[in-house]
């Protein structure tokens, strides 16, 4: 994985929701639990993402507004920069480009065969938009490693963003190159930023796939919809490396978001996830962070098992939290720390497409809105796969 201390310089100030002692709290669980020690794990540094990988996604002149309000503190509204979103703070350009050089290293590692699987949690920004900032987001971390796979040989790269938000930056980016599958699911846009991502917003080809379900949905229907969308198009389009984006604020207690998904839910998706790198891409996976506003409860143990599952060796939910990491919590914000790995269920299991479309849940509407969208173009049947 590709670490270091000063990505932790990604903040927006006091009160902010997108506070990186979340990313702090989570390096230290993976410590605490041995993750970050075994054979098979390297933790290595990199270098910043200069102007020229920068500019694989963003404008040379809003690169240079970033550059310009984070040298001087000056809001500059037409970039997005200075609003309750993306507050200027001192520094902005060089911290955001280190979150962006962290990815791209790790997609230079997969490529490479450095290393199979390769992370940044401190990654995911997917809103970032190319002449923008938005909804937390300066430089769009994933787009970049993304185009930096393209411009190196890549042919396919697969996107998969399980976050609660759209990933309408990364979708932006890429909408009309028919190289890149990029698949969201997310809470609907009728009830969260950033309003777009509906299952007609297709792309090239039947590209850009959104998977939008309603408030409320919890883990079982949530997987359902994963499964029903996400394996079939990846078995179909088989990319060369998939890169994927893991928002841990899908989750019942984060504060911005309307879903109820427990960490056991999520590190469910992480495994399948996990799985289908290997089935559908070689086992080339990059994947990055993203959003999570339960900053002591939710984000360090979800990213924890993330780590834990690229690693190869997922942690027994019912695994205890170490006494020092929770120590360490209540010294850092003065919270109580969860007590174990899990929110109380081993396993989380649920029903698949193909044992039958319920038309009165608006889970199964959903998801059949999608595949009626997306799946002809990729000669697959809406109800069967086949």
């Amino acid at each position: 994985m590709f670490w270091d201390e000063r990505l932790i310089s990604y903040d927006f100030g006091p009160g902010h929701p997108m506070n990186p002692v979340r990313v702090e709290l989570t390096m230290a669980l993976a410590r605490e639990l041995g993750v970050l020690d075994r054979p098979n794990v390297t933790v290595s540094g990199f270098e910043a993402a200069d102007d020229k990988l920068l500019r694989l996604v963003h404008e040379e002149g809003y690169i240079a507004a970033v550059k310009h309000a984070g040298a001087t503190g000056t809001p500059d509204p037409r970039h997005g920069l200075g609003t309750a979103d993306n507050p200027v703070f001192l520094g902005m350009h060089e911290a955001s480009a280190l979150v962006a050089g962290a990815s791209v290293a790790a997609a230079e590692a997969v490529w490479t065969g450095r290393a199979e699987h390769a992370a940044n949690i401190s990654g995911g920004l997917h809103h970032a938009l190319s002449g923008g900032a938005s909804g937390f987001c300066v430089y769009n971390d994933p787009a970049i490693a993304i185009a930096w796979l393209l411009e190196n040989g890549a042919e396919r790269v697969a996107y998969a963003d399980v976050d609660v938000h759209h990933g309408d930056g990364v979708q932006a980016a890429f909408y009309d190159d028919p190289r890149v599958l990029t698949i969201s699911l997310h809470e609907s846009p009728r009830t969260l930023f950033p309003g777009t991502g509906f299952p007609d917003e297709t792309g090239a080809d039947g590209t850009s796939v959104n998977i939008s379900l309603p408030p409320g949905t919890g883990d079982r229907p949530w997987l359902r919809a994963f499964d029903a969308v996400i394996p079939p198009l990846l078995r179909r389009f088989r990319p060369d490396v998939l890169v994927t984006q893991h928002g841990a604020d899908g989750h019942a207690l984060d504060p911005l978001a309307h879903l109820t998904l427990s960490v056991d839910g999520q590190r469910t998706a992480y495994r399948m996830l996990h799985r289908l790198a290997h089935e559908t891409a070689g086992g080339r996976w990059v994947a990055t962070g993203g959003g999570g506003y339960e900053l002591v409860q939710v984000v360090p143990r979800a990213w924890t098992h993330l780590l834990a599952e690229a690693a190869g060796g997922p942690i027994p939910p019912d695994t205890p939290t170490p006494e020092g990491w929770r120590e360490f919590v209540r010294q850092r914000t003065d919270e109580v720390a969860p007590l174990r790995m899990t929110d109380g269920t081993d396993e989380v299991r649920t029903t698949r497409w193909g044992d039958g479309y319920d038309p009165g849940s608006p889970v199964d509407q959903a998801i059949l809105a999608t595949r009626r969208a997306v799946f002809p173009e990729h000669g697959l049947d809406p109800m069967t796969d086949e």
